[in-house]
């Protein structure tokens, strides 16, 4: 049985990465778009990531990002992986020498056919909201997920929480799950304890479906 993917987004600070790590998160995302309001500068996510124990991924995340932006803090930060969550077309992403996940914002069924378009990691589902590049808490319906599959590696997110985290997950066997609004406090503080039922509910899910 593959393991199931676990990402902890919008993290601001080692504490909360911590916590991540210690519940078994396989990654933690480092959000460098300047109206996010989990936004953080690279000196910062450089300083989380020297803190970080081994196995656990810190991910850049970038909205329609010019490739100097990306490599300026790439020569700073030591991530192992990007995401890109913006308009980006295959060929804005590529060529880093990192896995990227795609982010795909679902409006409807019709949302997921430029997947295709794409050659990444995983592509990371998350719901359409005029204006808005993630971390809205917005449920959109998993169903429309199942057919991604066929893309490639599906990491799902948006609106995820410790209370839906195993429904989704069940409905749809995804390769990983990512969460940022849900497990947080304020939107710059995460919840140890909504960490820690996130991680545990969504691994659980994964078991029982794959037992």
């Amino acid at each position: 049985m593959e393991r199931l993917f676990v990402k902890i987004c919008g993290v601001t600070n080692l504490e909360d990465a911590l916590c991540a790590s210690n519940w078994g998160a396989d990654a933690v995302g480092f959000n460098f778009y300047h109206r996010s309001s989990r936004v953080i500068s690279p000196g910062e996510a450089a300083s989380i990531v020297a803190g970080l124990p081994p196995g656990i991924a810190p991910v850049g995340v970038f909205v329609n990002p010019s490739r100097e932006e990306v490599l300026s803090v790439l020569r700073e930060v030591r991530l192992s992986a990007l995401q890109f969550s913006g308009n980006e077309s295959p060929s804005e992403i590529s060529g880093f020498g990192l896995p990227v996940y795609k982010a795909i914002h679902v409006a409807h069924s019709g949302s997921v056919a430029q997947m295709g378009s794409y050659n990444v990691e995983a592509f990371l589902l998350d719901t359409h909201s005029e204006g808005e590049f993630g971390g809205t808490g917005k449920v959109f319906d998993w169903e429309i997920a199942l057919p991604a599959k066929k893309f490639g590696n599906v990491i799902l997110a948006g609106g995820l929480t410790p209370e839906n985290v195993a429904d989704a997950v069940k409905t749809v066997s995804p390769f990983g799950v990512d969460v940022s609004s849900g497990v947080e406090k304020s939107s710059r503080s995460k919840d140890p304890d909504k960490i820690k039922k996130f991680v545990i509910r969504a691994r659980e899910a994964h078991s029982q479906l794959h037992s």
